[in-house]
């Protein structure tokens, strides 16, 4: 240990003592939380109090010599904290071993100290919850007692064992020479690199000691984050969230609506608000309570309209060089010469590889920045009507509003144990609740123009565009300006057609937009759906999605669920997900619960899709209006497969024996119920319906029965009707991690679904390479391109002949999407689909999302295919070739996306090599491909110019797209 503080300058004992010599109360511990313990400790001395902080360097083997010696011998209590619960345990594996220590070390007489401390244990720091300095100050307190409690907890309200100790949070150490600073931002806005490019910029560029932590909720990009940022001339310790800020920042200004982001500023703090207002105007646009404290604490406020400078200079949504200007010029940490120059660097390193283009953007909103930057003069008075809203609806459920609301809006530490179920089960359908209200835009419907086609409705990731036809009548309540059409159905003509937009839930992508294929003849740029401002909307638009949600559903048995324009009409099971804007991988999922929701189960694997899909505070699975939903579990990466297995025996078990009870109380049943229970059709829908009939009357018969099998029946009854039993997972788990799994389940012949959401990297854990990783694509543990070709899960699952395999791209197809989901579900056998999926990881405006999907099977790359075994037995080909021969270079679909064009910049030798092998596994591929489906059309290359595939010759290419 003397030799590591030789080289790096850091002094570590196996016990690090800090506090009075003399010192009475130590607490032991060990880990960060060390930091604020240790702050407590030194204002405590200054206040005369002798305690101490014990630090344990190393927990095992544990060295009971070293402890003893590290002790002052003046200690008379101690407090031992463990950031873990072992149940059944007489306590935790710390406070156990200071104990053991101290008798061991008494009986032995090998400590010359005349006191026996008293030694108490407690728990701090679990599940996340905050360990602060007002916390530390509780348990010395706890300490001074005659009878302290031991087995204590704190940081949490105990109501129930009521193991919690009280704390005054008013308790503070923080040091008044450091700058507190407080960011809120929006996942993807850029706030959160920008912070952490600025914690290097004053660690580089100042004799400032530097500190950054980073708050994220449980959603993926749009998520709420805060930055906490310390700053001063002395080291920081501090180990825990800022509440005395000196600087608040909000990036966001739909957060004053519905968070109290001024609560931790402290008296003559600054704050820093982004708006699309003037400064002359914003203060009557503020609620009231945030007008109050701006007066109350006197603090400094500044405005800017960043989405403005974003737009002007090209940065498109992207405030975060812009915002951290502003936080530079207001703080004066910097000379403001010397901090735009240090901008402009760090805006270099961090994007140089993503081309000058994108440099020189930024650069401009650097320069843009200063000049729209104002400070706003606070009036006398609070004058405004505006008030900060709930951050769920008050006609919510209790639970939601009591529980899941205080969570939702950053409180959710404050919940004391009662108000937690008791067997942690949490409602589903809960995100209908949270209205996150994040997109500056949001689609509006011209229902002149629009001819319902129901491909805005199919591509929306989060489900915040619906359709439905209704009869007229309910028109009647109807809130002003509701739109209606004549629907474009022969089957309901005489009923009426809207498609309606929930404004607070859009996450304003604009997918919907880009796939509407309808233009207006009179209008440049105007389409059937068109994005406008969400501010002036939101009100009328939230009253008419409120009205259309009570608007019935249209009967799944009065739909085709092959045709796009009718599964519009099918209602999702998959709503409001906390997934990136623009996601490529929900509608996927969405529509699989549109077209088997009210009897699916899914095994999901563990990534983003059960990031957004089984997130805590709010659930996105919901039901319909007869209770029915999706079931669905979570298991990891390496047994997903294995997992989704078990439950397709499990659901087969009910199901045998609820036949094999239905045939023994046949007599007592009825034998027409039990014939059409034990010989039910149920490949339709009305099929399905009829059979739920059939076990609706069965639950009433068994109702009168009083026997051990009549209660068994009622107990699996439901296993009578079909379940759809779909695996769930990204390509992580189906490529690598799972592949073994995978493997054994699709050899097993058993009658499960396999959805496979390919982003081609590890979408859920920063964009990691993965076996669906594509030659010549920048991902992490390839930023040099990867060298090797992606996997072909496809023909790997073809070998064995009697599976079910497609590979589907919405933006490519979205005819052939749902008619593969539908096969692929009928087939009575294990099936595999390997979904196309785009990926804010691919680096391009997710705007354009389905047309990059489009390219990708033009350009031959990702070719749209079928395998169906049940053909085989028809005499027919069992493998399907959907889409056409390549029709554009895969450069061209390629090059539009920053994972290849980075290495074309760093790398242009490398690039044009990777893309002329790339570009061979595109030609290689298709003509295994049409070989298999016995096509004649040529594999080459669309710019190659030869007839044949035999004599295709690619030369290289350079990084700027011209032959050499």
């Amino acid at each position: 240990m003397d030799r590591f503080a030789a080289r790096t300058g850091r002094h570590y004992r196996l016990f690090d003592y800090v506090g009075a010599p003399d010192a009475e109360r130590v607490i032991v511990m060990m880990g960060s939380g060390a930091g604020a313990v240790e702050e407590t400790v030194e204002q405590l001395l200054q206040q005369g109090e002798k305690v101490g902080l014990l630090k344990v360097r190393l927990f095992r083997p544990f060295a009971a010599e070293a402890f003893i010696s590290a002790l002052p011998k003046t200690v008379q209590s101690l407090a031992v904290l463990d950031r873990t619960k072992e149940p059944g345990s007489l306590g935790e594996p710390l406070y156990l071993d200071v104990v053991t220590a101290l008798s061991e070390a008494r009986t032995a007489g090998s400590t010359d100290s005349q006191i026996v401390p008293r030694v108490i244990g407690g728990r701090y720091g679990l599940a996340s919850k905050e360990f602060t300095p007002a916390m530390a100050r509780a348990i010395f307190d706890e300490l001074k007692g005659s009878k302290p409690k031991n087995h204590f907890t704190v940081g949490i309200h105990d109501d129930v064992t009521h193991t919690s100790l009280d704390y005054d949070p008013k308790f503070s150490t923080e040091d008044p020479g450091t700058v507190r600073a407080l960011f809120y931002g929006l996942g993807s806005d850029g706030t959160v690199g920008a912070n952490k490019n600025s914690i290097k910029i004053i660690g580089k560029n100042t004799d400032n000691y530097a500190q950054g932590y980073f708050v994220y909720d449980s959603k993926k990009a749009g998520s709420v984050t805060v930055s906490h940022l310390r700053f001063g001339p002395r080291p920081i310790r501090s180990s825990y969230l800022i509440t005395r800020a000196s600087f608040v920042a909000c990036h966001q200004f739909q957060f004053l609506e519905r968070m109290d982001v001024l609560d931790c500023a402290e008296p003559g703090a600054t704050f820093l608000l982004n708006a699309p207002i003037g400064a002359d105007e914003v203060w009557g646009h503020l609620p009231q309570s945030v007008q109050e404290v701006i007066i109350q604490k006197k603090l400094k406020f500044y405005l800017i309209d960043g989405y403005k400078v974003a737009r002007e200079t090209g940065m498109g949504n992207r405030i975060n060089t812009i915002m951290q200007t502003c936080f530079f010029a207001i703080s004066g940490v910097l000379p403001r010469e010397q901090a735009i120059e240090a901008i402009k660097g760090a805006i270099r390193e961090t994007y140089g590889k993503r081309g000058e283009a994108v440099v020189s953007k930024n650069f401009v909103a650097v320069d843009h920045t200063l000049s729209h930057l104002q400070q706003v003069t606070v009036p006398a008075a609070a004058n405004s009507r505006l008030r900060v809203l709930p951050p769920v609806p008050e006609r919510a459920p209790a639970f939601v509003r009591d529980v899941i609301g205080p969570m939702i809006s950053g409180r959710g530490d404050d919940l004391p144990v009662s108000a937690m179920p008791v067997d942690g089960t949490f409602p589903t359908g809960t995100a209908m609740w949270e209205k996150r209200n994040i997109a500056q835009q949001i689609p509006v419907w011209d229902e002149q123009i629009c001819i319902q086609c129901g491909k805005c409705v199919l591509v929306c990731p989060h489900a915040v565009i619906r359709a439905k036809v209704y009869d007229a009548l309910l028109l009647g309540n109807a809130p002003e300006g509701f739109k209606s059409e004549k629907p474009r159905w022969r089957e309901f003509e005489s009923l009426r057609y809207t498609l309606q937009v929930s404004p607070e839930d859009c996450t304003g992508c604009e997918l919907c937009v880009e796939v509407c294929p309808v233009k207006s003849k009179s209008e440049a740029k105007h389409k059937a759906i068109n994005m406008q401002p969400q501010a002036p909307l939101r009100e009328r638009e939230s009253a008419n999605w409120d009205f259309f949600t009570h608007l019935p559903e249209t009967g799944r048995n009065q739909l085709s669920h092959s045709q796009v324009k009718d599964v519009q009409l099918l209602e999702p099971l998959f709503e409001f997900s906390g997934a990136c804007a623009g996601c490529g991988e929900t509608p996927y999922i969405k529509l699989l619960t549109q077209l088997f929701g009210d009897r699916l189960m899914i095994a999901n694997a563990t990534g983003c899709s059960s990031i957004y899909g089984g997130n805590l505070p709010t659930t996105p699975y919901t039901l319909n209006s007869l209770g029915r939903g999706p079931a669905w579990s979570n298991s990891l990466f390496e047994d997903n497969a294995e997992f989704g297995l078990g439950m397709r025996l499990a659901v087969d078990q009910q199901a045998a024996y609820a036949r094999e009870l239905v045939a023994r109380l046949a007599a007592q049943l009825g034998d027409s119920l039990a014939s059409g229970l034990l010989n039910a059709e149920q490949s339709s829908e009305a099929g399905i319906e009829a059979q739920r009939e059939r076990l609706a009357e069965l639950k009433k018969k068994i109702a009168t029965l009083d026997s051990p099998e009549a209660r068994d029946l009622l107990a699996i009854a439901d296993a009578l009707v079909r379940k759809s039993v779909w695996l769930v997972g990204g390509d992580g788990w189906a490529y690598d991690i799972g592949a073994g799994g995978l493997d054994h389940v699709l050899g097993s012949g058993m009658n499960v679904n396999v959805l496979v959401l390919d982003t081609e990297v590890y979408s859920n854990t920063g964009g990691q390479m993965s076996k669906a990783t594509p030659r010549g694509a920048v991902a992490k543990f390839a930023t040099g391109g990867k060298h090797a070709g992606k996997k072909d899960l496809a023909m790997e699952a073809i070998s064995y002949g009697s599976v079910y395999v497609a590979r589907v791209a919405m933006g490519g197809s979205d005819t052939h999407t749902v008619k593969t989901f539908l096969e692929a579900e009928a087939y009575n056998g294990p099936s595999l689909i390997i979904a196309y999926s785009h990926c804010i990881a691919h680096g391009y405006d997710m705007s354009q999302g389905m047309a990059q999907q489009k390219a990708a099977v033009l350009s031959g790359y990702w070719p749209l295919m079928r395998y169906d075994p049940e053909l085989r037995a028809a005499g027919k080909n069992p493998f399907q070739l959907d889409s056409r021969a390549p029709s554009i270079p895969f450069k061209q679909y390629a090059y539009q996306e920053a994972r290849y064009t980075m290495l074309a910049r760093s790398n242009p030798e490398a690039a044009r090599e990777l893309l002329h092998l790339a570009q061979e596994d595109v030609d290689r591929q298709w003509r295994v491909y049409s070989s298999r489906a016995g096509t004649t059309e040529a594999a080459e290359s669309p710019d190659s110019g030869s007839p044949t595939a035999a004599l295709v010759t690619l030369q290289p290419v350079a990084a700027g797209g011209e032959k050499k």
